[in-house]
């Protein structure tokens, strides 16, 4: 009598209710999965979700790319880390992120910064600027992660909104005025906002502008912004892989002088292939 006692489950002094010791193991797997929440979705995910989110994905992709490749440019590092720092977050935001539908790439409020400590520390090396890109990084997270856990999010709001707002419209108008060049397709080499203009502007005078480069430019931004209203038609994929038949099609790098990135490293980061 005594052994088939010890074999039947523990009931606590309320009649049905599992013994706290037998709920251990169920206790303990929700708190992992409460840190892991992409697993969970990954548990409930449904088929019907997969044909929207794979457009989604690759209306993304034709959007971060080169979005991330420009912001890479723009902190003096080489275009490749941009992909990088697109793909890796994205990966562990999946697997730590609660939401479904929040899309995180590279920020464009941190590329004046990263360039600010960048280019005068590296000293044209390529190498010295990725190892001081990647520190920033590392210390900017480790800071955030402090912070979260102090929860010290509420000294954002100590910043008045003039200030946020005139710092993003800055960092978006120095993005802006970096591309220009691209537009026109040419380069200059200015340090400054208004200098760059001025540099552009003296370009354009000088009949320096590829015509054909800025008609593909042209073209893709008029498609973007003509579909940009239509939701049911990813105006940005259509644009990007339209832009990108085109120069291949008709071989314009070659016969037009349009400038292209051209092949980037293949594989993953050296520490990512170490693992």
């Amino acid at each position: 009598m005594a052994k088939l006692m010890e074999s039947e489950p523990r009931r606590s002094a309320i009649v049905g209710k599992p013994h706290p010791a037998d709920m251990a193991p169920e206790e303990h797997r929700r708190r992992i999965l409460r840190w892991l929440p992409g697993v969970l979705v990954l548990r409930q995910y449904q088929v019907r979700w997969l044909p929207r989110e794979i457009v989604a994905g690759l209306v993304l992709t034709t959007m971060l790319v080169p979005v991330g490749m420009a912001y890479a440019v723009a902190s003096g590092v080489p275009g490749i880390y941009g992909l990088y720092a697109t793909i890796v977050p994205l990966l562990a935001y999946a697997v730590f992120g609660p939401s479904r539908i929040l899309v995180l790439g590279p920020d464009s409020s941190l590329a004046a910064v990263i360039l600010g400590v960048v280019l005068p520390l590296s000293a044209g090396d390529p190498q010295r600027a990725v190892a001081l890109a990647g520190a920033m990084a590392v210390v900017s997270g480790i800071v955030c992660i402090l912070a979260g856990v102090a929860r010290l999010g509420f000294i954002t709001e100590l910043l008045s909104k003039p200030i946020r707002y005139g710092y993003m419209n800055g960092i978006a108008l120095t993005v802006l005025i970096s591309q220009l060049p691209k537009l026109f397709g040419f380069s200059i080499s200015s340090e400054g906002p208004l200098r760059g203009l001025w540099a552009i502007a003296t370009a354009i005078v000088g009949d320096k502008t590829n015509w054909t480069t800025l008609a593909v430019g042209a073209a893709t931004l008029a498609i973007i912004l003509l579909l940009k209203n239509f939701r049911q038609i990813p105006g940005i994929l259509l644009a990007v892989v339209g832009a990108t038949v085109v120069v291949g099609l008709f071989d314009l790098a070659a016969r037009a002088g349009v400038s292209v990135l051209g092949p980037l490293p293949q594989g993953l980061p050296v520490f990512l292939c170490r693992l």
